[in-house]
C-alpha cells in the first residue's frame, strides 16, 4: 500500500500494490479458476477422507462425500431445468452446502434467496434473477413454518424439495459422481462467468440483485487468507446465513476451499445452541455481528467459547463493551472488519494482533480506494473501491447484467483514514440533516450504547419542519434517563444537535436476518409511535 494510504486525503486514490507484487500474484493465481475448481483442489490437497463440515444435526461430510453429493445431485438439476439459474433456499447445514455445490456442477448459477426478507421479495428475488428452479427441503420448511412461502414461491419458479430429489438420483447419477471428480467430468467454469447471485439486505430501501463471478469470490478469499492469520485455525464456525455475502464467502467457501474444518449452525438466533457447539466443536475462529457475539459471550457457560482464537466481525460496530466482555469471560479478542455484498464481501479487516479499536482495519491487499468529498460534511469523504473482489454488476428489471462504471463500486459510506487505518464514520443514508449541519446516526447509536450498554439502540432521522430533520432514538432500554445521554454528550465533547429530540423504548429495534439493523422498519417504527403519541389526546 503507497504513501496515499496513510493521508487518506478527500479526492485521493488509495492504490493497492503493484501487479507484480507478490501478494498481488497470489491473489491473481489463486482467484483464477472456478470455485468448484478451488473445492476439488482443496480435497486433492488435504485429502478426501479428511472432514469438510459438520451442521447443525451433527451430520459431517469428507470433501469427498461433499463432491460426490455435490455431482450426483447434479444431474438431478441439468433434468430438471434448462434454465441457466437456480435459486437456494436453504439454512446454514450441509443440505446447502451440497446444493450449492450442485448448482455448479449442473453449469448453472446458484442465486441465494433470504427466506427471511418475506413472500413478496422472495418472489421478486426470483423473477429478478429468472430463476428456473427453487431448491428447498421439506423438514427447514417444516421447522421454519416456511410452507407459505414455498407455496408463493411457485409463482416465480417450481419449488424442488431434497428430500425428493435425493429419491431422482439414478445409479448412472451414483456412477457419474463416483467417476467425475477423477476424470475431470465436472465443468469449469470460467473464472469470470458468475458463481453466485446474492441480493442487498435491503436495509436502506429495495434489495438490488449483486452478480459475483468465481474470480471476485476467490479473489477475496486470497486477500482475506493475507490478512488474516488463518494458520492458527483448524475448525471455522459459521451461524451466518448463506444467502448473505459473509456467510457464503468468508463463511462457507474460504473454509472449504481452504481445507479448514467447517462447523455450520441454521441460525445465529440459536444462542445457546452455538455456545454449547462451539465448546463440542472446539472452534477456532466465529463468524458473528456485535449483536450476536454479545448474546453469545452473555450466555455462554464458562469456557464454552475458550477454543476461539478470535471472533470476526461485521455489518455493525464493535462496541467495547462487547470486546471487553469476552476478553475478560474467554479470553479471545474481537476482529472487527468492513465489507458489501458488491465486494464479495470483505473490504478491510483489523489482525488479531494489531487491533486499532474504533476501525475496520487496513485495506486488503489488491484493493484501489477512492475518496470523494461531501457537501455539507466538513470530516469524512465518500469511499469507492475498486479491485479483483468487485462484483461483475447489479442486475436490472430485465436481467441484464450493469457493470459499475470503469470497475469503480461507491459504497455510498462515510470514512476517514488514520495512518492507514480505517474508520467507518456512517452511511451517507445514515445522516441527518439539522440545521445544515450534517450528522452520523451512528454516533447517536454510539452514544446511547455507552450510556446503555446492554441494551440495543437505532436511531433515525424524520423529516422536521424548522431544522430539516430531527433524530428519533428508539431503545430497549426500560425508562431512559436522558440526562444520563446529555452527561454522555458532554464527556465525549459532542455538539447538542448529536441529542435525539425524542428517546423512545420499544420491545425490540428491528434487525435483519443478518443481524444488521433493518433500517426501513426502524424508522417506519420511529414514525408510528411518533404519529400515536401526536394523536393521543392531551398531546
Amino acid at each position: 500500500m503507497n504513501d496515499a494510504a496513510s493521508t487518506g486525503g478527500v479526492g485521493c486514490i488509495i492504490v493497492p500494490e503493484r501487479a507484480d507484487a507478490p501478494t498481488a500474484r497470489e491473489i491473481a493465481e489463486g482467484a483464477d479458476r472456478s470455485v468448484l475448481t478451488a473445492l476439488l483442489d482443496a480435497r486433492r490437497t488435504v485429502g478426501g477422507g479428511t472432514v469438510a463440515l459438520e451442521d447443525g444435526d451433527r451430520r459431517t461430510l469428507t470433501y469427498t462425500e461433499l463432491v460426490r453429493a455435490a455431482a450426483a445431485l447434479s444431474r438431478v438439476i441439468r433434468r430438471a431445468t434448462e434454465a441457466p439459474v437456480v435459486a437456494v433456499m436453504l439454512p446454514s447445514s450441509a443440505a446447502a452446502a451440497v446444493a450449492y455445490f450442485a448448482v455448479l456442477a449442473a453449469g448453472k448459477v446458484p442465486c441465494m434467496v433470504n427466506f427471511t426478507a418475506g413472500a413478496s421479495q422472495c418472489i421478486a428475488a426470483c423473477r429478478r434473477a429468472r430463476a428456473g428452479l427453487v431448491i428447498t427441503a421439506t423438514r427447514f420448511l417444516e421447522l421454519a413454518q416456511l410452507e407459505p412461502l414455498a407455496d408463493a414461491l411457485g409463482d416465480a419458479a417450481p419449488v424442488a424439495r431434497l428430500e425428493d430429489m435425493r429419491e431422482r438420483v439414478t445409479r448412472r447419477d451414483r456412477l457419474f459422481a463416483l467417476l467425475a471428480p477423477a476424470l475431470g467430468l465436472l465443468p469449469r467454469s470460467a473464472p469470470d462467468e458468475a458463481a453466485a447471485i446474492l441480493f442487498t439486505s435491503g436495509a436502506e430501501g429495495e434489495p438490488k440483485g449483486v452478480v459475483l463471478t468465481h474470480r471476485n469470490v476467490l479473489a477475496n478469499c486470497e486477500q482475506v487468507r493475507l490478512a488474516l492469520p488463518l494458520e492458527r485455525v483448524r475448525v471455522f464456525f459459521n451461524p451466518l446465513p448463506v444467502f448473505h455475502s459473509f456467510g457464503l464467502g468468508p463463511g462457507m467457501i474460504l473454509p472449504l476451499t481452504s481445507g479448514l474444518k467447517l462447523v455450520l449452525h441454521p441460525s445465529p438466533l440459536r444462542t445457546k445452541e452455538v455456545t454449547e457447539r462451539i465448546a463440542q466443536t472446539r472452534a477456532n475462529v466465529l463468524l458473528a455481528t456485535d449483536t450476536f457475539l454479545r448474546q453469545y459471550a452473555r450466555a455462554g457457560a464458562d469456557g464454552s467459547l475458550s477454543s476461539l482464537q478470535f471472533a470476526v466481525c461485521g455489518a455493525e460496530r464493535v462496541r467495547k463493551e462487547t470486546r471487553e466482555l469476552v476478553r475478560e469471560r474467554f479470553g479471545f479478542v474481537v476482529v472487527e472488519g468492513y465489507g458489501v455484498t458488491e465486494t464479495s464481501p470483505v473490504l478491510s479487516a483489523n489482525h488479531p494482533d494489531d487491533i486499532r479499536d474504533g476501525t475496520v482495519g487496513r485495506l486488503l491487499p489488491g484493493i484501489e480506494a477512492k475518496l470523494e468529498p461531501v457537501p455539507g460534511l466538513p470530516e469524512g469523504a465518500r469511499l469507492s473501491v475498486r479491485g479483483p473482489n468487485v462484483m461483475a454488476g447489479y442486475l436490472d428489471a430485465e436481467c441484464n447484467l450493469v457493470a459499475p462504471p470503469d470497475g469503480w463500486h461507491d459504497t455510498g459510506d462515510v470514512v476517514t483514514f488514520d495512518d492507514g487505518y480505517l474508520m467507518i464514520r456512517g452511511r451517507l443514508k445514515r445522516f441527518a440533516k439539522i440545521g445544515g449541519e450534517m450528522t452520523s446516526l451512528v454516533i447517536v447509536e454510539s452514544l446511547a450504547g455507552a450510556v446503555w450498554p446492554d441494551a440495543l439502540h437505532a436511531a433515525v432521522a424524520l423529516p422536521d419542519g424548522r431544522k430539516g430533520e430531527r433524530i428519533i432514538l428508539l431503545t430497549e432500554q426500560p425508562s431512559p434517563d436522558a440526562g444520563a445521554l446529555v452527561r454522555q454528550l458532554r464527556a465525549e465533547q459532542l455538539p447538542e444537535r448529536y441529542l435525539p429530540a425524542r428517546t423512545i423504548t420499544v420491545d425490540r429495534i428491528p434487525l435483519l436476518g443478518s443481524g444488521k439493523l433493518d433500517t426501513v422498519a426502524a424508522t417506519s417504527l420511529a414514525a408510528e409511535r411518533i404519529a400515536a403519541h401526536q394523536a393521543a389526546p392531551g398531546a
